[in-house]
């Protein structure tokens, strides 16, 4: 069965940064969906029509930018943009969220925005997270594959070996500028099935400038090619 992503996109240009990703992955055994959180029902229905509409319109904006007019979208209502993702996530059997990196992040570099930072503290969903500018690169492709594992949890290797056995990438044993795509374990204590990234982490994200994929704690994501 094909892994679930969801790409959260808002119509901003990093959030372009995460379909570019989404599709990419995708592309090793997993099926794409677009989601989309609004905060509030508006009070006066006509308000609420308009603003449901702007809503639908801006993730079929998402579905043509990908050429995949089929590809779910869904408009959530939550006053939390990470809790509404969460619960979308957990509801249609999801196993990865993708997010571009926060606005205003120097092209080529990765940083979580805030959504992104509260589900990595202890949420129950693997993440990935697009560099600045990645919708840019034309024909993007991940070559390189590097499994980053604090505490000889497998999750991260075997998560790094399934996505190039679909990509047709390679796994590095570095996780440098060399690595196309780096595979991030969660930190040693971490409860099973739920993500927390250690200092050191955090810190390798911040100077790599290539994609990051983060698992919950001995969560291995199995893609299957041609799924």
């Amino acid at each position: 069965m094909a892994i679930k992503i969801i790409v959260s996109y808002d119509g901003t240009e990093n959030d372009t940064d995460a379909l570019a990703l989404g599709q990419l992955l995708a592309r090793a055994g997993g099926s794409l969906a677009l989601a989309y959180v609004r905060h509030a029902v508006e009070p006066e229905e006509e308000l609420e029509k308009r603003a449901q509409s702007e809503a639908v319109e801006l993730l079929e904006n998402g579905a043509r930018w990908l050429g995949e007019p089929d590809v779910p979208r869904y408009v959530v209502i939550s006053a939390s943009t990470p809790e509404g993702l969460r619960d979308l996530a957990e509801r249609e059997g999801a196993e990865l969220i993708v997010f571009g990196s926060e606005y205003r992040t120097t092209p080529g570099h990765v940083q979580l925005g805030t959504s992104a930072q509260l589900l990595i503290e202890g949420g129950p969903i693997a993440l990935a997270v697009a560099p600045a500018g990645f919708r840019d690169r034309p024909d993007a492709t991940i070559d390189t594959i590097a499994a980053v594992s604090e505490n000889g949890d497998p999750a991260a290797g075997e998560t790094a070996t399934s996505l190039a056995t679909g990509l047709g990438a390679t796994v590095v044993p570095r996780a440098d500028d060399e690595a196309g795509l780096v595979v991030i374990g969660s930190k040693p204590g971490t409860a099973s099935g739920r993500v927390t990234l250690s200092a050191a982490a955090q810190y390798l994200i911040d100077l790599i400038r290539s994609p990051v994929l983060v698992l919950p704690h001995g969560t291995a994501l199995r893609f299957r090619a041609g799924a």
